[in-house]
């Protein structure tokens, strides 16, 4: 029978010890991930790359992304751009599968016809320091089938597989009931723009770069923001997540959302973090105001520690109808993923371009 051990706070390291001992003898472990239940093996190992495409039924050439433990050890296994380190030192850790030229450190198995591999740094810390100690990249696949849904408990993987499945499998690590996320969004980066080959929680629309001159440039195009995402998605909670240096425009990006809905006066909370102002119209929207909606300005400049996150409730202001703005978003760390759940998220970074303009995108 396949030894099953349970992960907790208190068992972790052993957890990781028993993990760490299987993989290296070229075994197969069901363990939990940032999103689904996953299937890992060494990925270097050719023995359980096979093992693990036997189980999974995986198709011939049908490629299967690692895990790697952070930017810098990606960039051991695929060749990166600076473009491209770019964007994944914003995303990552996270959901996200990032598709780039393999360095064929991994066994060719896992890569595709092509010669491009899939890499991981998700934003689950048992993942981070498994890879970190084990010093290999290590298979993020779900653990189903091929074709099937993935699994969210050890109970409906034991349930759903078959017998001479489960005998493939070395070890599994139970974790309980993982939140309903979808499988990782997979990015093909090696094209000069980004595409999205499969849309997981996050999805990315073409991002968008408009040149601002003056403050009210930046305010209007603030405005042009808000209107079109409240026409998009109606009385959802919106979230619009701002990062640039001090000086670069964020407060004025605010104040010209803050006008669309007919607040004319912003107060930095730099201070006091967050201050909540009650919505007194829409511009020429079709939605009716309720008494409850409000618009929350937050700056998290002078925030320190993740910890401090749990003393200030953002995540309970977003409600149908509210609109939430925050500057300094890039300290949000884990709270993004609560805020993905729950509202439309957009960020927006703003760049000096030159001495009086300034490069929005969107």
């Amino acid at each position: 029978m396949t030894r099953t051990i349970i992960l907790s706070p208190k068992s972790t390291n052993h957890v990781l010890d028993a993990v760490t001992h299987v993989l290296s003898k070229g075994g197969l472990v069901i363990f939990p991930s940032d999103t689904v239940y996953g299937l890992l093996v060494d990925g270097t190992n050719k023995a359980a790359v096979k093992k693990l495409i036997e189980f999974k039924n995986r198709a011939p050439g049908k490629a299967i992304s690692v895990f790697v433990s952070d930017l810098d050890s990606c960039k051991n296994h695929v060749s990166i751009n600076q473009k491209q380190s770019a964007i994944l030192s914003k995303l990552l850790p996270g959901p996200f599968t990032m598709v780039l030229p393999s360095k064929h450190t991994v066994q060719k198995l896992l890569e595709s016809e092509n010669g491009t591999l899939g890499v991981r740094v998700p934003d689950y810390q048992p993942i981070l320091q498994l890879t970190s100690s084990f010093g290999k990249p290590i298979t993020a696949t779900s653990a189903n089938l091929g074709g099937k849904s993935p699994h969210y408990s050890i109970d409906s993987f034991l349930h759903q597989i078959p017998q001479l499945k489960k005998d493939l499998v070395d070890l599994i690590v139970d974790a309980g009931k993982l939140p309903r996320n979808k499988p990782s969004t997979v990015l093909d980066l090696t094209e000069s723009t980004a595409k999205t080959l499969r849309s997981g929680d996050i999805v990315f629309e073409k991002s968008t770069v408009q040149i601002s001159h003056s403050a009210q440039e930046t305010q209007k195009i603030g405005r042009t923001l808000i209107q079109s995402l409240s026409e998009k998605y109606g009385q959802k909670p919106l979230v619009v997540i701002l990062k640039g240096d001090l000086g670069a425009g964020k407060t004025e990006m605010t104040r010209g959302i803050a006008n669309y809905y007919g607040i004319e006066k912003i107060i930095s909370p730099t201070f006091v973090v967050y201050y909540e102002y009650v919505i007194q119209k829409i511009q020429n929207s079709k939605f009716k105001i309720q008494n409850s909606n409000i618009f929350i300005h937050v700056d998290l400049y002078n925030i320190q520690e993740e910890t401090e996150f749990d003393h200030l409730g953002l995540s309970e202001y977003l409600n149908p109808g509210n609109v939430m703005v925050v500057e300094w978003g890039e300290k949000l760390g884990k709270m993004y993923a609560e805020f993905q759940k729950k509202a439309v998220v957009v960020f927006v970074e703003i760049e000096y371009d030159g001495e009086n303009g300034r490069k929005i995108r969107i």
